[in-house]
């Protein structure tokens, strides 16, 4: 089959009406959360002037989305995972209106906000892995990628206009509305979720009963070269080459420290993903999705070197709006890949997995870049960074046939009977 450029591919919205609504009130959700970070951050820092206090904002989002994270896996799998978003919906919620609250009553007790947060970020995480594993349930086989290309396309778009909603809300009327206009995008979030079917895990049917698989994600995705593989691939990405903590720095270096031009990277690497996502029909209707994810993620990695190399502000910026579109094209296959080869019965506790690495990764790959740099400089620590990313991708894909060949389930398998025979398959 020859390759086509195509524009997003908007079956999903128009053939299923459950997951229209999954997805309006999931960018409702990316908007509200946007517009609460740059509120966030903005009070810290009214509050305590502080580096430090910005940084422990991270501490109190990342410990809980990692440690909710893993447990909503478990419980994803354990119950209706319908019931489960409907529950920590409710408690960002209940957040987002003590946030509101304490603006409005000129709070200035740092630990009070960032209890909060933390609080918002936990429920939130208990939620994501039951979330996650939705478009699979309410999508045929050959629209899950161009379901999850569009909540992609929706989130990139949050990140372009949540930031900047947020600014003009807080210097026209302060935090108690950026708080409150957070807690309204929960609220439709609450009510898209309500709309939803009831969705419990698929078992395995033995005399009867219901037989627990063996073993957690874990276990799954060892046995599963192209679940081990994808993430691999995804945490070779991430990890070697993340650029983000390295901004500050290039454009200390090379552009004088202008506050326009680092807004400038962070908006070539947004505007990179949305224009992959509004194009995403070119690969989300190609079967090879191994395939597409081990190149998106090598474009990603060779993207990122030319930035560390690249002089002219345009080259620069044209670096960083191709690894926007490779990082959206290999998230976008890698969530269809994981959620089409993991039994229903696992689902949850994989993309807890998944959701771990999708954040951990980053970090530390955030973390490495600037350890490298700080010993060396920018530019070495993006080249060989990218480069590393490569060579670690390739040895993926070397040693990955499964992977390599993957192909997308047809339309005519069923998501349930596959989900059914995949859980035996996988128990046994």
């Amino acid at each position: 089959m020859s390759w086509q450029v195509r524009f997003l591919d908007t079956r999903p919205l128009r053939s299923s009406r459950p997951f229209r609504d999954l997805w309006i009130g999931s960018l409702a959700s990316q908007l509200g959360g946007q517009i609460a970070t740059v509120a966030v951050l903005a009070q810290v820092w009214d509050l305590t002037g502080s580096p430090v206090g910005t940084g422990a904002i991270g501490l109190a989002t990342g410990l809980p989305m990692v440690l909710f994270g893993l447990l909503g896996g478990t419980l994803a799998d354990s119950v209706d995972r319908r019931a489960v978003v409907r529950a920590t919906a409710a408690g960002q919620l209940l957040a987002a209106a003590g946030l509101f609250a304490q603006a409005l009553a000129d709070n200035r007790s740092v630990p009070l906000l960032l209890a909060l947060v933390a609080m918002g970020t936990a429920c939130g995480a208990l939620g994501a892995p039951a979330r996650r594993t939705f478009p699979v349930r309410l999508l045929p086989s050959d629209q899950v990628a161009a379901g999850l290309a569009l909540t992609n396309v929706s989130f990139q778009a949050a990140m372009l206009a949540g930031p900047a909603l947020a600014g003009l809300i807080i210097a026209r009327w302060g935090f108690p509305a950026a708080y409150a206009a957070q807690a309204a995008t929960v609220a439709v979030t609450m009510l898209a979720v309500i709309r939803l079917p009831a969705m419990k895990p698929e078992g395995v049917d033995v005399a009867g009963g219901r037989r627990r698989p063996e073993r957690g994600g874990w276990g799954i995705i060892l046995r599963r070269p192209t679940l081990w593989g994808s993430m691999a691939t995804d945490l070779s990405a991430t990890l070697l080459a993340m650029p983000i903590a390295l901004f500050p720095l290039v454009n200390e270096v090379r552009f004088d420290g202008n506050p326009q031009t680092l807004g400038l990277f962070l908006s070539a690497v947004a505007v990179g993903g949305i224009t992959a996502g509004l194009l995403s029909g070119t690969v989300t209707r190609r079967r090879r999705g191994g395939l597409v994810q081990l190149t998106a993620a090598g474009v990603w990695g060779v993207a990122l070197a030319g930035f560390g190399l690249a002089g002219p502000l345009w080259l620069a910026l044209g670096c960083l709006a191709v690894a926007g579109a490779a990082d959206t094209v290999s998230v976008v296959t890698r969530s269809a890949l994981v959620q089409l080869e993991t039994p229903d019965a696992y689902r949850g506790r994989v993309s807890s997995v998944e959701h771990v690495i999708g954040v951990a990764g980053p970090e530390l790959g955030n973390f490495r870049g600037g350890l490298l740099a700080s010993a060396t400089s920018a530019s070495f620590s993006l080249v060989t960074g990218g480069l590393s990313a490569v060579l670690a991708i390739a040895a993926v894909a070397a040693t990955n046939a499964p992977l390599r060949a993957y192909r997308t389930p047809s339309a005519a398998t069923e998501p349930t009977a596959r989900g059914v025979a995949d859980a035996a398959t996988a128990a046994g």
